[in-house]
């Protein structure tokens, strides 16, 4: 059974800083592309990073520069360190697990690509 668990969400003033972790169990996350999504209030799910099964990332153009997504193999975690915060990065946010046989550089914007999901971890930006 494949588990995703999120933690690191919380409260910041604009221009800070938050630390988001995915603890995954049931897979590798070394072995599939892991993404981070995100939902504001009254929009639709919207893509926010990926990891590829390379180590290669790739970022929406709104976080570009200010957030990056990394992997810890030994901790099975995949992270997202957000810096710059701003009011419009308010969401909560998930983590998935795309969990389809890719080509190792494969990776995907497309939550409906994306086999699993945590529970998300509300992050609240204060102007």
């Amino acid at each position: 059974q494949v588990q995703l668990v999120e933690s690191g969400g919380g409260l910041v003033q604009a221009g800070g800083s938050l630390r988001l972790s995915c603890a995954a169990s049931g897979r590798t996350v070394s072995n599939f592309a892991m993404g981070w999504f995100r939902q504001a209030p009254g929009k639709e799910r919207e893509f926010v990073a990926v990891i590829n099964r390379s180590g290669g990332t790739y970022y929406a153009d709104s976080v570009k520069g200010r957030f990056t997504i990394s992997r810890d193999n030994a901790k099975n975690t995949v992270s997202l360190q957000m810096n710059s915060l701003k009011p419009e990065d308010t969401a909560i946010y998930y983590c998935a697990l795309d969990s389809s046989p890719r080509y190792y550089n494969y990776y995907s914007t497309a939550a409906n690509e994306y086999s699993y999901w945590g529970q998300g971890t509300q992050v609240t930006v204060s102007s």
